[in-house]
């Protein structure tokens, strides 16, 4: 490549490639000075020092690679100075310099609902989070997420399987996936929806790097939805980061027994919306989309599976299971079932998606009874 960008937008590339400087540096700059392209071949002097060391000898072998990775179909590059910037991250205090787009890039402009919680979330997180998400897609809101394991994935599929729109943002470049378990489901987002990073091709997923994306997350969306979380949750922080910018924050409640309820329990606590259907959520949000016309749709609110022959012994197991977690002993006592019966109840009810098993032989009742 030549020694100086041919264009605009390698000289974009290569000002995000300066080590030690970020969007706190870099934004202040375009509003007082000209053509970027310019003021990467001609560094004026009250740049910050690291900024003017590297121009000296920018990285143009990662620019190199920014731009063949933007040659290729269904990827652009959006920067803070285009008109078509989302406007709701433009006011987060720091607003990521540049993105990276792969899909769509109208999804930017569309009202947007961001569904975060844990990586390792129970059966009934992982089903609450793509029941709401395919809701609330269905209702017109794009669902945004960070393409992590659990929850995050959860709400991407839910979109998807709803024939809604769907937005990933990343912690790496581009041209990964993490984890890269979730490949498949990267592309099925960038065919019908969209992957969006503030990092040029070629970053590694490190740990600093999803703080930046949760504040991304939170800055694009009207509000955020919170469904399992641990007291030391990085959903916490997205959900943080959208109260402070001024955005609706839900959290899901759940069992005081469930340590993934007690971040949630915690945001309640904080003054976030307590939130049971997606209904809620469309009601609080209604107001913030005019002629959005989203409205709650009560036949949606809570997918179940059909209705099904109950027998009475069923009903009766499953009102003694309360909503917290048992054992197959502790309905044995509780029902003077026997023990055969119980296991025999418990895994019909499972299959018809009423009850839920996890680790450690406990049994979990989902709410949607027959």
């Amino acid at each position: 490549m030549e020694s100086t960008p041919s264009d605009e937008t390698a000289a974009w590339c290569a000002l995000l490639r300066a080590p030690g400087v970020g969007c706190q540096t870099l934004n202040p700059l375009f509003a007082t000075h000209g053509e970027v392209r310019q003021l990467v071949q001609q560094p004026p002097a009250e740049l910050p020092p690291v900024l003017r060391d590297y121009l000296r000898a920018p990285d143009w072998s990662g620019v190199e690679q920014d731009m063949r990775w933007l040659e290729q179909p269904r990827n652009t590059m959006l920067v803070i100075t285009d008109p078509a910037y989302p406007a709701l991250l433009r006011q987060l205090t720091n607003p990521p310099t540049v993105l990276f787009l792969h899909g769509d890039p109208d999804l930017l402009s569309l009202p947007q609902l961001a569904v975060v919680g844990s990586r390792s979330p129970t059966t009934g997180g992982r089903r609450n989070a793509h029941e709401f998400a395919a809701h609330l897609a269905a209702a017109g809101l794009v669902i945004s997420s960070g393409l992590a394991t659990g929850i995050d994935a959860a709400a991407h599929q839910g979109a998807l399987a709803a024939d809604g729109l769907t937005l990933a943002v990343t912690g790496t470049g581009l041209d990964r996936v993490y984890p890269a378990k979730n490949r498949a489901l990267a592309h099925d987002i960038a065919l019908h929806g969209l992957l969006v990073s503030e990092f040029p091709t070629g970053t590694p997923p490190l740990a600093a790097n999803f703080p930046r994306r949760n504040r991304i997350l939170a800055g694009l969306a009207l509000g955020a939805l919170v469904i399992e979380a641990a007291l030391q949750s990085g959903s916490l922080i997205t959900a943080r980061l959208a109260g402070e910018a001024g955005r609706e924050v839900f959290a899901l409640p759940g069992s005081i027994h469930n340590p993934l309820a007690r971040g949630c329990h915690a945001l309640i606590r904080d003054g976030a919306a307590l939130v049971e259907s997606a209904d809620q959520v469309l009601q609080e949000l209604a107001p913030l989309i005019p002629h959005s016309g989203m409205a709650p749709r009560d036949a949606q609110a809570n997918p179940s599976v059909p209705p099904a022959t109950v027998e009475p012994q069923h009903v009766e197991l499953l009102e003694a299971m309360g909503y917290d977690p048992v054992t197959t002993d502790d309905l044995v006592e509780r029902t003077g079932f026997p023990a055969a019966e119980v296991s025999s109840i418990l895994l019909l009810l499972e299959l018809q998606g009423h009850v839920s098993s996890s680790a450690g032989g406990l049994f979990t009742r989902l709410g949607n009874d027959p």
